[in-house]
């Protein structure tokens, strides 16, 4: 259009066109062209001064009046021009979002509401790190499904580390910092977070908070500072805000397809080392990020033992010798039946404590509705019910030596035979395992399947236990040493009279 509006400028003060020769030749209106003519350049676009509303004109009173009570309001408390316009519609307001949108956008920019402005930050090196989690969506062994990973930032180096959990939780909070200083080699002084509830338990004004017990503890054991942010001002941690946007169109996008969690998180790993490696620097441009955090790490503290990151609560077991957790159940010893134990939680792990013994752990399992079972916890049971053998839900799934399964099938078709397998099974507590399986193994070698067989046969198998024999020293030698003489005790019967009744 410039260039057209160029050439009529040209042909008409240069070549001498009329106005209406020109109408003529480029069919435009006669009204166009005498505005091309008389614009002082080709490059001036028209636009309107102000935005026609007359629609809107009755209810400007009123809009005026909930934006200058919305101003008083902390910004996040502020009604959005689309909930405005919801309430003028409430009202009978017959017009379009577009100018209430417009009208709130000016009021705002002349009240000076709206300040994008932000003060550029500096960190020194090994000063600080920024965290944040982010959630993303991938295909994991098959399903589809939502993640949590958890962004690490060295504020200096910009270096960054990222792991992937099910959870948002504070067992996998803990377990992240301690794979993140793990991954960095080394500890800043402090750590810049948002106001998580995994981490905060109660925000005051300003920069004043109330830190979670277990979060402290996490700090207190790396000897760190934790820092938040104010509420609202993602600013403050810019620098992982902004890394949660590009891994994501980085690594994340198209959707990932993986295996497993601990396949991502290999995957993770590797991709912050190749970021790293690659990318520039954003203010140092002529090192790489990978450059730059070789200068940072000789200015990281040592790092030290791992933090022990697991979250504490108190449970029931309940008759069926189960516990409750996250959706799931887990097995524990069945001493412990209707008792109240202690539960670690750790990220991938349930660990079971009564008192200070630990009487159970299991694997973490993410998944709803399952039951974890571990068949020692119920065998002391058999003992008095050894008919639970046939249809125990425990024992079905039991991977035993496949000597020892033979041997229970045998005897679990017999009359009778669930005592006697369960007398088999029970002597695994006292000899073990791999001595139970050798023992079937000679029974059925020799095809003698019997209880009383496989028992006398552990009981030959079981180690002779070695006699050390004891050197005495010479300073406990006697001089003299007694002899074992018999007729010592003769002579003495012939010395002395004894009266006889």
């Amino acid at each position: 259009m410039m260039e057209s509006k160029a050439k009529i400028r040209r042909l008409h003060f240069v070549e001498g066109y009329s106005i209406g020769k020109l109408v003529r030749e480029t069919q435009i209106s006669r009204n166009t062209i005498r505005g091309i003519i008389r614009s002082e350049r080709a490059d001036i676009v028209y636009q309107r001064s102000e935005q026609p509303t007359p629609k809107l004109g009755a209810f400007k009173d009123t809009l005026e009046q909930w934006l200058e009570r919305d101003h008083l309001l902390p910004r996040k408390q502020r009604c959005s021009a689309m909930k405005y316009h919801t309430l003028l519609v409430e009202i009978n307001y017959p017009g379009a979002y577009d100018s209430v949108q417009r009208f709130v956008k000016n009021w705002r920019k002349k009240h000076k509401e709206s300040s994008s402005g932000y003060v550029p930050l500096y960190f020194a090196p090994g000063e600080a790190y920024q965290f944040d989690w982010s959630e993303e969506v991938i295909e994991l062994g098959g399903i589809i499904q939502k993640i949590k990973v958890a962004q690490f930032r060295l504020c200096y180096s910009r270096k960054c580390f990222l792991i992937a959990y099910m959870r948002e939780s504070q067992e996998m909070l803990f377990d992240a910092h301690n794979r993140a200083f793990e991954f960095f080699g080394g500890l800043t002084r402090r750590g810049i977070y948002d106001n998580m509830k995994t981490a905060v338990d109660v925000v005051f004004i300003g920069k004043n908070r109330v830190f979670n017990r277990r979060f402290l503890s996490l700090m207190d054991h790396y000897l760190i500072e934790p820092t938040a942010c104010s509420p609202a001002a993602g600013w403050e941690k810019g620098q992982v805000e902004n890394q949660v946007a590009n891994t994501r169109d980085w690594i994340f996008s198209p959707r990932l397809k993986v295996a497993s969690l601990d396949q991502l998180n290999q995957d993770l790993a590797s991709q912050c080392q190749s970021l790293a490696a690659d990318r520039h620097h954003p203010e140092q441009k002529e090192q790489t990020i990978e450059e730059v955090f070789q200068q940072e790490k000789g200015y990281l503290r040592l790092l030290g033992p791992p933090f022990e990151g697991y979250s504490e609560r108190v449970c029931q077991v309940n008759s069926i010798c189960l516990i409750h957790f996250d959706r799931n159940r887990y097995s524990v010893d069945c001493a412990y039946a209707n008792q109240t134990v202690t539960l670690k939680v750790y990220a991938t792990l349930v660990e079971v404590f009564a008192g200070v013994e630990q009487i159970a752990s299991h694997p973490r399992e993410f998944s709803r509705d399952k039951t974890l079972f571990n068949p020692w916890h119920y065998l002391p049971l058999l003992e008095r019910k050894p008919g639970a053998l046939r249809n125990g839900a425990p024992f079905k799934e039991w991977k035993l030596p496949s000597s020892i399964l033979q041997v229970k099938n045998i005897l679990m078709k017999r009359k009778g035979g669930d005592r006697e397998c369960v007398d088999v099974l029970l002597a695994m507590t006292v000899h073990g395992i791999e001595a139970v399986g050798v023992a079937c193994e000679l029974a059925l070698s020799d095809k003698v399947v019997a209880r009383d067989y496989i028992l006398n046969a552990l009981s030959r198998l079981r180690p002779t236990p070695i006699i050390e024999l004891l050197i005495t020293p010479l300073l406990l030698k006697l001089e003299r040493e007694p002899l074992a003489n018999c007729q010592q005790y003769n002579s003495l019967l012939m010395e002395h009279t004894y009266v006889t009744h």
